[in-house]
């Protein structure tokens, strides 16, 4: 059946504040389930989940459903989901708990990623002497062209660290080839799923990752993170970065315990993804593949009339017009800076982005020319306020 986009604004409440939400990179809109789970949450379950009273049992079952829940998201197996603050902390974390072994050789980062899957290699590579490799992107189109790892990887390669679609140039990366060129090197693959998962069904076997990072803000969720292991065994072979002595599995990575309000919100927020589409049955894994399918057909289309609409605007640039994406698209106004056009935007009602730390943006240039804007559509995205943005974007001229 149809995405019924009009039934999905209505699970969220802050969509009546008038203002047209273009800003996802900064964290989707809440959903109205997950904030009522996470008050829930922190009035019921203030203790952290180590003890063997009631409200600790409580808050170790909502640690345990939430690794469940994410897990769902990756047809991954939820003793190999590693919870945490943000992504750079785990990231951070995964390094620090490699051994001077895993470090003896070459890290390949991209300019694609976000910093949080870049700084992190950058200064273990710094602390433990490994030498650094970049994969470049195409600064026609702010894509990140699969064929250079051929010439990249080589038996000193240690780390792949790569994103699976751009935040800013949306532009979706095939980690599968790459996870090709790390299995034959022995390389451990580092995938930032981050942006792409509110709208592209994911397995780890398909991505042929070693570990995958999530960010449920990106969905709607809590401001948290995720980083999924594809074999939990490999989680007993990294020093331990715990506080707690005695801990196992992807506690070994946690430095703490998660706050359990965070963690029923992220149980709520990956069920509202798998309720986007009402026809979705079945277990909550078969729910996600329905509705993300139905998601990125949506957003696809709309997508499409985002690019076109601001390409037929004279003065207005799209950096990689025919990339093929998720929603996220960045754009330079000629002769306006990014932050005046923000303003703009703003002064109409528009959340977008302006001026994104960002190193595609800045090998791409768009930082020479006053910087780009950036805008990413939610599933609750409307084809009338893409014309109200082309509306505002065409007043410069």
């Amino acid at each position: 059946m149809p995405f019924d986009v009009a039934s999905v604004r209505g699970l969220f409440p802050t969509l009546g504040d008038g203002w047209i939400h273009l800003d996802v990179q900064a964290g989707q809109q809440v959903p109205d389930a997950v904030a009522s789970a996470m008050s829930t949450g922190l009035r019921a379950l203030p203790v952290d989940p180590r003890g063997a009273y009631p409200q600790a049992l409580a808050a170790a079952e909502v640690e345990q459903n939430a690794r469940r829940a994410l897990a769902d998201l990756l047809d991954a197996d939820p003793a190999a989901v590693v919870l945490g603050p943000s992504r750079s902390v785990l990231v951070t974390a995964l390094a620090d708990a490699m051994s001077a072994a895993d470090w003896d050789g070459e890290v390949i980062c991209s300019r694609l990623d976000d910093e949080e899957n870049i700084v992190p290699w950058l200064r273990g590579a710094r602390a433990h002497g490994a030498s650094v490799r970049w994969a470049e992107l195409d600064i026609s189109d702010g894509t990140l062209p699969e064929w250079q790892y051929a010439d990249l990887v080589n038996a000193r390669t240690k780390v792949i660290a790569v994103t699976l679609a751009s935040s800013v140039t949306g532009a979706i990366v095939d980690v599968a080839q790459i996870a090709n060129y790390a299995r034959d090197s022995g390389a451990l693959l580092v995938v930032d799923a981050s942006s792409a998962a509110p709208y592209v069904r994911m397995s780890m076997a398909e991505l042929g990752a070693d570990v995958v990072l999530l960010s449920p803000a990106r969905w709607g969720g809590p401001r948290m993170a995720a980083m999924v292991f594809a074999d939990p065994a490999r989680l007993e072979s990294l020093t331990r970065v715990s506080m707690d002595p005695r801990s196992t599995g992807p506690r070994r990575l946690e430095a703490e315990p998660m706050p359990a309000s965070l963690l029923t919100g992220v149980v709520a927020s990956v069920e509202h993804l798998a309720g986007l589409d009402p026809s979705a049955d079945g277990k909550r894994r078969r729910r996600l593949t329905t509705s993300l399918d139905s998601t990125y057909d949506y957003v696809q289309r709309l997508t499409h009339y985002l690019v076109n609409s601001l390409t037929q605007l004279g003065r207005v640039h799209v950096i990689g017009a025919d990339t093929h994406r998720i929603p996220a698209v960045s754009f330079v106004v000629d002769g306006v800076s990014a932050a005046k056009v923000a303003q703009r935007l703003a002064d109409n009602g528009i959340s977008a982005l302006s001026d994104v730390p960002s190193r595609a943006l800045t090998r791409i240039g768009a930082t020479d020319v006053g910087g780009a804007v950036t805008v990413g559509l939610g599933p609750y995205a409307l084809p009338y306020e893409i014309d109200q943005l082309a509306r505002v974007l065409g007043s410069f001229g």
